[in-house]
């Protein structure tokens, strides 16, 4: 008797789901936005909840999931099936996006702080404290810039963001024990640049 089951055979991994949205998208990438709508609906939770997770803030996850959403749209034909199901491309620009959200907003209070210690007028021991705390703040900016980005942006969301080791590798979806590794070795990277001065 013939084996058939050979007919719905798919790489591991990937469900009926992962083949339907690759499919939605694929025609969107022709143009249906009805297609286009399917592709929404699966993966804009998803995208919403990763948006979330690397950036604790409900109202700045969600422009995240839409921009990200747009550039779907807008770029629905460079996804190529054979180089994985659409879930994790669109997820992939979801993280990015998201990561660059947290980095914009660390610059964005860098400057805040900056600001608002260039506003004030205070006795010339405070401005003297003040210039010399901003010039360590250029040598630290210029230091964490130096690192490699997997070991900047651990850094950074637990700095900037006050995450946990955990809440680091969760919204990273990266191991916890890969985030405290990666961590430690930013931090010596960063205190060995720190010490030269530069």
């Amino acid at each position: 008797m013939p084996d058939t089951r050979g007919d719905d055979k798919r790489p591991a991994g990937r469900s009926a789901d992962d083949d339907r949205v690759d499919a939605l998208l694929s025609r969107a990438a022709e143009g249906d936005q009805q297609a286009f709508a399917g592709v929404y609906d699966a993966l804009a939770p998803p995208v919403m909840g990763l948006a979330c997770r690397v950036l604790r803030d409900e109202a700045q996850a969600e422009e995240v999931t839409q921009d990200v959403m747009v550039e779907v749209w807008r770029t629905a034909d460079r996804f190529r099936p054979e180089r994985g199901a659409a879930r994790s491309w669109v997820l992939t620009l979801a993280h990015r996006r998201a990561v660059d959200r947290v980095r914009s907003v660390a610059a964005g209070r860098a400057r805040e702080l900056r600001s608002g210690v260039l506003e004030h007028e205070p006795p010339f021991d405070v401005v003297a404290e003040a210039v010399e705390g901003r010039e360590e703040q250029r040598v630290v900016f210029r230091c964490l810039g130096k690192l490699e980005d997997a070991q900047r942006v651990p850094l950074m969301l637990a700095f900037y963001q006050g995450l946990t080791y955990a809440e680091v590798a969760d919204a990273l979806a990266t191991p916890a024990g890969t985030i405290k590794s990666r961590m430690r070795q930013g931090l010596q990277r960063l205190r060995a640049c720190l010490e030269a001065g530069s």
